[in-house]
């Protein structure tokens, strides 16, 4: 809530500054994961932060209502049902096309080895994007974030069977599009 309209008690703002202490000892330690899922789910880089930073937002807000008892499903659902919201909106608007990314300052490291890896792990977010939202989510959040069938069902507000359909057929999917790529993460 804006100083404006706060009352001018010294109680009010401590108890503020006590539940904004609480929320960012909870929720902190999740911005990663809430980082890595929101780039899964929208297109660009600058639409993943403002979804971040919006899913933080919208947190605090309803963290002062009433905190949850596990704070990273938590924030894993805010940031799924805004980023819903963001697709939905999008639909109706024309497509933007992102400019390319700018080049990097050579290394000392083995430039072949990491293009390698930096294309092969490029095909596999593209192929992740171009999978329906519902598949998408699903296999973000089981597969890249350890997520139960049980938890994503919760999340999403779908039965557990449905949520498992729905990351096999996006895995059937992601091989599809991906063919006999393989991906190796290096350190």
């Amino acid at each position: 809530m804006p100083r404006a309209l706060r009352s001018s008690s010294d109680g009010e703002e401590a108890d503020d500054a006590e539940v904004e202490r609480a929320f960012s000892e909870a929720a902190l330690p999740h911005l990663g994961m809430v980082g890595c899922l929101a780039r899964r789910l929208v297109p660009s880089g600058q639409d993943a932060e403002d979804l971040v930073q919006e899913t933080y937002l919208r947190a605090l807000q309803s963290w002062r209502r009433c905190p949850p008892e596990r704070c990273g499903p938590w924030l894993a659902t805010i940031c799924v049902n805004l980023a819903r919201t963001w697709h939905r909106r999008r639909a109706c608007r024309p497509q933007e096309v992102d400019p390319p990314f700018g080049l990097e300052l050579p290394s000392g490291r083995d430039t072949a080895s990491e293009a390698l890896a930096l294309m092969t792990w490029q095909a596999l977010h593209r192929a992740i994007r171009q999978l329906p939202a519902e598949q998408r989510e699903a296999v973000a959040l089981m597969g890249l974030w350890g997520f139960t069938a049980a938890e994503v069902a919760t999340m999403s507000g779908v039965p557990r069977g449905t949520v498992l359909a729905r990351a096999h057929r996006g895995h059937k999917r992601l091989a599809q599009l991906l063919g006999d790529q393989v991906f190796v993460r290096e350190p």
